[in-house]
């Protein structure tokens, strides 16, 4: 026989009927509670819940009425979650667990969809701002989405990204999954406000739980106080390999800046430099620059780049490839020249526009400091695209291209 404590209550109630018939009306108060809220008519948390208690037998046969009652208030689902002070949804679905563990367990009550995985860092999307790949720093600001902006806005050294946390399952599963794909990434910081309800989310103490216990043989977060925190889209290997690779620093409730960047900064002090443990199909490529072997000519033609001293502007003249002079550009920076000439069609290739752009600051650099400028003629053997000079295969031309 198994002893519960249903919400409202302050003593312990045992197994049987009467306990069942209890945990169904108090379901059917919290769901009356969501349809007198209209937040809750759009919320996937109400959506999710009503969806998996009628896939139970015993929420289809004593909770039939008030699951309909529940779906006539149903709105376009506009959000997750809000992250509010009390979770009808959650208390309703946390006393039908516990009446009907059997059921309870089976029920799937995330209203987040599993994320696609994408090409790059970070792989997954979510609520974040993504400010260097190479910072050993991640901060994880919970419910404190000014709070993140504030922070993203600052821009600080050693910070990789910062984002919101607002469920413990699938937000932390993409966490672990993110910072994984970066081995940079040694320190997270939490902070900010977790969720207050009085039973739901807390995925900042569920995210505490999961360093400090770890999980159980179902993949539930051990000691998590959440309403549900199980990892499925994560193996244990990638917790394990997370839970290696970073080292917390919890501030939950701390919304100060000051404190919160403080923190930041002696952690990224002692960065012991990337991590080498994670699973093979995290990570992401690093390349190796290598100097250009071949230079094709621009169908669009080429630019004769100088600083005109007396002026103080710069000066680009763009001729076509028979040599014909057919524009002259004039700015104060090298942005305005480059924009110009983007707007005018006079770039056919990114190698010549990365050149140009190369070639204006050192232009630039000589106005400022008055030392000599002589344009650079771009890197790699020159290659002229066949049919550029009438022959039938590309040929080196006798002159070089500018």
């Amino acid at each position: 026989m198994s002893t519960v404590l249903l919400p409202g209550s302050s003593t312990p109630h045992t197994g049987g009927d009467e306990l069942h018939e209890r945990a169904l009306e108090a379901v059917r108060e919290q769901l009356a509670l969501a349809v007198g809220a209209k937040k809750c008519h759009g919320c996937g948390c109400l959506h999710k819940t009503v969806e998996a208690l009628s896939k139970t037998g015993s929420g289809h046969s004593g909770l039939a009425a008030a699951l309909e009652e529940t779906r006539g208030v149903f709105l376009p689902k506009e959000y997750d979650c809000l992250g509010c002070q009390v979770c009808y949804p959650a208390i309703a679905a946390n006393a039908f667990a516990e009446a009907f563990p059997g059921e309870g367990e089976a029920m799937d009550l995330c209203p987040t969809d599993a994320p696609a995985e994408r090409r790059g860092w970070p792989p997954l999307p979510g609520d974040y701002h993504v400010l260097r790949y190479r910072a050993p720093v991640a901060i994880c600001a919970l419910n404190s989405a000014d709070l993140a902006r504030r922070i993203a806005d600052l821009q600080p050294e050693g910070v990789a990204l910062i984002g919101m946390l607002h469920t413990e399952n699938l937000g932390i599963e993409r966490i672990i999954r993110n910072v994984l794909a970066n081995p940079h990434i040694r320190f997270l910081v939490i902070c900010g406000v977790d969720t207050q309800q009085a039973i739901g989310h807390l995925p900042g103490q569920s995210l505490e739980c999961l360093f400090s216990e770890g999980l159980d043989e179902r993949g539930r977060i051990t000691g998590a106080r959440g309403k549900r925190p199980v990892l499925k889209n994560v193996s244990r290997e990638q917790v394990a390999a997370f839970l290696r690779q970073v080292e917390l620093v919890s501030l939950i409730g701390e919304e100060r800046d000051t404190v919160i960047l403080d923190a930041a900064r002696e952690a990224a002090a002692t960065d012991p430099g990337p991590f080498e443990g994670a699973p093979a199909d995290a990570g992401i490529e690093t390349l190796r620059g290598a100097e250009p072997q071949r230079l094709v000519s621009d169908p669009a033609g080429f630019f004769v780049v100088y600083p005109d001293a007396p002026t103080h502007r710069l000066v680009v003249e763009h001729y076509t490839t028979a040599g014909v002079l057919d524009c002259v550009i004039e700015g104060s920076t090298p942005a305005a020249v480059a924009a110009t000439a983007i707007e005018r069609d006079l770039l056919g290739r990114l190698d010549h526009a990365a050149y140009l752009g190369r070639e204006l600051a050192r232009a630039e650099r000589s106005l400022a400091t008055g030392e000599p400028y002589v344009q650079d003629r771009a890197p790699g053997e020159v290659v002229v695209p066949a049919g550029d000079c009438g022959c039938s295969d590309a040929c080196i031309p006798e002159e070089g291209l500018r």
